[in-house]
């Protein structure tokens, strides 16, 4: 019987995504849920009146400090309306006054985003009804108000979707964990390709909000998938070959449905634009999809540059990248059970 190339060296490169699985993990563990982006809208009324909404991540009562500024002082006053959930916390400035010459011009600037992790997304909609969006970045976090040119910034979902994904520890360890199931590089193209289908069906269906979830349900349950994967890579190190090894896309195509939902996260809570929802949800699709791929191409280039090496090493350091994602998912999935039932 001929040997599988890729199966037998599937064990060998296992070592070499160690390092990179077991600093992932505990420099973000942190992070376990995905850096959610905050949204800034402004919306225009009459003569340079706007209505103002500053929506900021929380993790239950506890957030990091953020402040929105426009230069002339127009946000230092008390808001109209503050409302909090578990998730987030809305702030919202009603019939602002922004003068003669209105917001253009104005620098907008999001204080304390420099120490955060996180985007935001500036949506602005004129009394035409036409838009644009734009993300501040903790690198970036100022910019000019231009309200005479409009449309959507392609990039702006584009690259939500890329850093959606490239934050998301949890969907990155699900990713790991099914490149460490499959055996045959047609079998990981499969499993990659049924993952990729599943969360992109699901990701428009909660976007559309033709699909209703619970989102802290959703997460319990991802972290519920993180682990089963975990287990499974320890039970096919053993030997036990069940159909999780044997069909891995059947298993990616499942959980997929899932971490779509969870994906979709971010357009739900921050919303599409009412004048591009099918570019942009395609876009931010997208960007998900290439920041998948990109974590993918690291993972084998590790194990490809490890097997260059062919530096011998003890089989035992295979174990820690399954028992590394397995204890975080459960700590994960406590959690958020804990969570999503409080």
């Amino acid at each position: 019987m001929r040997p599988n190339r890729l199966g037998s060296s599937r064990t060998t490169a296992r070592p070499a995504v160690l390092a990179f699985c077991w600093v992932a993990l505990v420099s973000t563990f942190a992070a376990a849920h995905e850096v959610r982006p905050a949204l800034f809208e402004i919306i225009e009324r009459y003569d340079h009146h706007y209505d103002i909404l500053w929506k900021q991540p929380t993790m239950g009562m506890l957030s990091v400090h953020l402040e929105p500024r426009i230069s002339g002082g127009l946000l230092d006053r008390a808001a109209t309306e503050i409302d909090r959930s578990s998730s987030f916390q809305i702030r919202r400035w009603s019939n602002l006054d922004a003068g003669k010459h209105g917001l253009e011009g104005c620098t907008l600037t999001i204080d304390g985003l420099p120490q955060t992790l996180t985007d935001v997304l500036v949506s602005v909609t004129l009394i035409d009804g036409t838009s644009s969006q734009h993300i501040l970045r903790p690198q970036a976090p100022s910019m000019t108000l231009h309200l005479t040119g409009t449309g959507l910034a392609v990039s702006a979902y584009l690259k939500l979707g890329i850093e959606h994904i490239l934050t998301g520890i949890d969907h990155l360890m699900f990713v790991l964990g099914l490149i460490l199931l499959v055996r045959s590089r047609s079998m990981l193209v499969k499993t990659i390709t049924a993952f990729t289908l599943a969360h992109s069906i699901t990701l428009a269906g909660t976007a559309l909000h033709l699909i209703t979830v619970n989102p802290a349900l959703i997460e319990a349950l991802v972290a519920l998938s993180i682990l089963f994967v975990a287990v499974e890579v320890v039970h096919s190190y053993r030997g036990q070959n069940g159909l999780t090894v044997r069909f891995p896309w059947l298993i990616a195509f499942t959980f997929g449905l899932l971490h779509g939902c969870a994906f979709a996260g971010a357009l739900v809570q921050i919303g599409l634009p009412a004048n591009a929802i099918p570019l942009s949800l395609l876009l931010f699709n997208i960007g998900v999809e290439i920041g998948q791929l990109l974590f993918i191409a690291l993972v084998l280039a590790i194990g490809w540059a490890w097997m260059r090496l062919r530096n011998p090493i003890s089989s035992w350091p295979r174990w820690i990248p399954p028992y590394a994602i397995g204890s975080f998912a459960a700590m994960w999935l406590l959690e958020r059970v804990s969570a999503a039932f409080s």
